[in-house]
């Protein structure tokens, strides 16, 4: 099973699009990181809406292959309960536990998908009805696991460039508010989250440039991540 891996809506439209209901739903944290022996964690979810809504919640376990995203069911990690109602207003907490009673090696990676179902009672005629679903990563980490350690290539092509992230360490990586310069021009940059690459894993997006011609065979690449400031050379692989 694939899925978008960010914080997301899903749209659903009756007859044109006159009118908007607004989903209620609000998640909190959105970042899950668990040291062991810490097993289990709780969520925050609020219902903003003057009528009830019914929520699912669900836990699957993430991984990057072949540089794109995987999630698959698991039973390591669950969510209590996994199906219930927000009154008007109402705040409710659910537990997120880990269940596998093998230690914890390196991290374990996992998303929490959090969907606010639709309410057929509530479709009007030409109006469009927002429902969210949150994806919430969550990590189990042993306290020992390595850092990430991330080298990046670039590949140029047609359609913009291909940034490559190769994190041979332990632990993930959270890359966000992405700038890549050459010689002082901005090639490219993308504001609030861009992704994750996960421990031992490799994972690439596609990035549109200003279609300057890249000087040289590296570009400097600034971000934010976890611990803070990211900055680091990055490898240009010439044209594919």
């Amino acid at each position: 099973m694939r899925a978008a891996l960010v914080i997301g809506c899903i749209a659903f439209c009756f007859l044109g699009s006159s009118g908007v209901h607004a989903a209620s739903l609000r998640v909190a944290p959105t970042n899950l990181t668990l040291l062991a022996p810490e097993s289990v964690a709780t969520l925050n979810l609020r219902n903003e809406d003057t009528r009830p809504i019914n929520v699912q919640i669900r836990v699957l376990r993430w991984s990057q292959v072949d540089g794109t995203e995987r999630l698959e069911p698991t039973t390591d990690v669950v969510a209590s309960p996994p199906l219930t109602t927000l009154g008007a207003h109402g705040d409710y907490l659910v537990r997120v536990v880990r269940m596998s009673k093998a230690p914890v090696v390196g991290e374990e990676s996992y998303r929490l998908l959090v969907d606010e179902l639709p309410d057929p009672a509530r479709r009007r005629p030409g109006a469009v009805n927002f429902v969210l679903r949150y994806s919430i990563p969550v990590f189990f980490a042993s306290p020992d696991t390595s850092p990430p350690q991330v080298s990046w290539t670039l590949q140029p092509n047609g359609k913009g460039a291909v940034l490559i992230a190769t994190n041979i360490g332990g632990r993930h990586l959270r890359i966000a508010d992405l700038k890549i310069n050459d010689a002082g021009r901005t090639l490219t940059a993308r504001t609030g989250l861009v992704g994750y690459v996960l421990g031992g894993a490799t994972m690439s997006w596609l990035l549109p440039h200003s279609g300057s011609s890249i000087s040289g065979h590296s570009v400097a690449l600034s971000a934010e991540g976890d611990a803070g400031a990211i900055d680091a050379t990055v490898t240009v692989q010439s044209g594919r």
